[in-house]
C-alpha cells in the first residue's frame, strides 16, 4: 500500500533521477496524488506504475490497473518521430539510456518502462510488443518482461502484431498485471521439472557468442537445479524477417488477394504458414521454448547497424505465442542478457509460472538485476 508520502517519494526519485536517465515523457505530480485516496482503497492500494508513451494512459491494460487502485505516475520514453531503428527512447530530457551502461541503448520501444523500472523508479511498467519492444528492454536493463498471447488483450497495432504487455521488476510483479488485466486470471504454478528445448538461435539467426554463453550457462544452472529437463528435438524456424515486414506493410495480404484461385502463394506467406506449422508441431510434444532474447547485447546510440536485434524474438509475434524475457546474466563488458521463456498460445498463466520458478534459480547469482541496482550516476 502507498501512503502520500510513499508516493511523494517515488515522484521524487523520478525528478531527481531522470535528468540522467530521460525515462520519461511527463510526470503526473498532482494527478497521482489527487487519485491516491480512492486508489488506496482498491485491491492495488495506490501502487505506483508508468505507462508506455504519451498515448499509454489511455490503454487498456492502463485503465484495468487504474480500476483496480494502480496509481499512474507518468508515461515512458518511446523512439522519437522519423527514426528507421527502434531500439532506443527519446525522454523530455533527452536520449534514453541504459541504466547499467549509459554508453548502450535500453532497447526499445518501450525503452523508458524497462529504464524506469531497472533504475527502481517504478516496480511496474506498460509496454507493448510488436517485434521484441517489451522483451528486447527488457533483456537489455535486466527486468522482467512479458509478452501477451496475441489477441488476448486489445491490441494497439492495426497490423495485429503488437501485443499489451509489462515490464516489472520481477516476474511476480507481472502477475499483479495479469491479475488485472485478465477477466478470472488463475496462477498456475510450474510443476517441476519443466519439460523445455533450448535453442540459440532457432536455426538461423548469428547470435553473438558471448550472448549464448550467458543463456547456456543459465539454461545448465536451470537443468542442474531440477527445474528444467531439457527434451530431444530442438525447434529451427525459417528466417521470419521478410514475413514480419510484409505484414507490417500489409504486403503479405496484398500478395494473397493478387494470386487467390492460382496456385502461387507468396514467399512471405510461405515462411509465415512454414512457420506455423513448425511451432504447432513444436509446442504439440514440448511445453515451452528457451532461447536468448536478443542475438546480441545492447548496441550504442548511434545505431544497431545491420543487425537485426529482433531476430529472436518477432517470429513469436507472427505466430502469436506468449513470449517473457527473464534475466540471464552479464556479458564480460557488464551488459544484461535475457533468457527467453515461449509457451503454448492461450497459455499465459503456464508461462509465468514457469518464468517464477526459473527465476528462483537464476537469481542465486545475486538476486533479479532489478534488485542488483546499477549504479548510481
Amino acid at each position: 500500500m502507498a501512503d502520500s508520502g510513499e508516493l511523494r517519494e517515488v515522484l521524487a526519485s523520478i525528478d531527481r533521477e531522470d535528468p540522467g536517465l530521460c525515462a520519461f515523457l511527463d510526470v503526473w505530480h498532482e494527478d497521482a496524488l489527487a487519485r491516491l485516496p480512492a486508489a488506496s482503497r482498491l485491491p492495488l492500494a495506490g501502487l505506483p506504475f508508468a505507462v508506455k508513451g504519451p498515448t499509454g494512459i489511455r490503454s487498456y491494460p492502463a485503465r484495468r490497473l487504474i480500476a483496480a487502485g494502480g496509481v499512474p505516475v507518468g508515461s515512458t520514453s518511446v523512439p522519437g518521430p522519423g527514426t528507421y531503428w527502434k531500439t532506443w527512447g527519446l525522454g523530455r530530457h533527452g536520449r534514453t539510456v541504459n541504466p547499467w551502461r549509459p554508453d548502450r541503448t535500453p532497447g526499445g520501444s518501450s525503452a523508458g518502462s524497462a529504464a524506469a523500472v531497472a533504475a527502481g523508479l517504478v516496480s511496474l511498467a506498460t509496454g507493448s510488443d510488436g517485434a521484441g519492444s517489451v522483451r528486447v528492454p527488457a533483456a537489455w536493463c535486466g527486468v522482467f518482461g512479458l509478452k501477451t498471447t496475441n489477441g488476448l488483450l486489445p491490441s494497439p497495432d492495426r497490423s495485429g502484431l503488437a501485443s499489451a504487455g509489462v515490464l516489472a521488476a520481477s516476474a511476480a510483479e507481472a502477475e499483479t498485471y495479469l491479475r488485472c488485466v485478465l477477466d478470472d486470471y488463475a496462477p498456475a504454478p510450474a510443476l517441476l521439472p519443466l519439460s523445455a528445448a533450448y535453442s540459440p538461435d532457432l536455426g538461423f539467426a548469428e547470435t553473438e557468442p558471448e550472448v549464448a554463453a550467458v543463456v547456456g550457462e543459465a539454461v545448465r544452472r536451470l537443468v542442474a537445479a531440477g527445474v528444467v529437463r531439457l527434451a530431444g528435438g530442438g525447434c529451427d524456424l525459417l528466417d521470419p524477417a521478410s514475413a514480419w515486414l510484409a505484414v507490417r506493410g500489409g504486403d503479405v495480404r496484398r500478395s494473397e488477394a493478387e494470386v487467390r484461385g492460382g496456385d502461387v502463394r507468396p514467399p512471405e506467406a510461405e515462411v509465415r504458414e512454414e512457420n506455423d506449422r513448425r511451432l504447432d508441431a513444436f509446442f504439440a510434444r514440448t511445453p515451452l521454448l528457451l532461447t536468448p532474447v536478443t542475438p546480441n547485447r545492447p548496441h550504442g546510440h548511434e545505431g544497431p547497424g545491420e543487425t537485426f536485434s529482433t531476430a529472436l524474438t518477432w517470429a513469436f509475434n507472427l505466430s502469436g505465442h506468449p513470449a517473457a524475457s527473464v534475466p540471464a546474466g552479464f556479458t564480460a563488458d557488464g551488459c544484461p542478457v535475457g533468457l527467453q521463456l515461449v509457451a503454448g498460445r492461450g497459455r499465459d498463466a503456464e508461462l509465468l509460472g514457469a518464468a517464477r520458478a526459473v527465476e528462483r534459480v537464476l537469481s542465486g547469482w545475486g538476486g533479479p538485476l532489478a534488485q542488483v541496482r546499477p549504479p548510481r550516476r
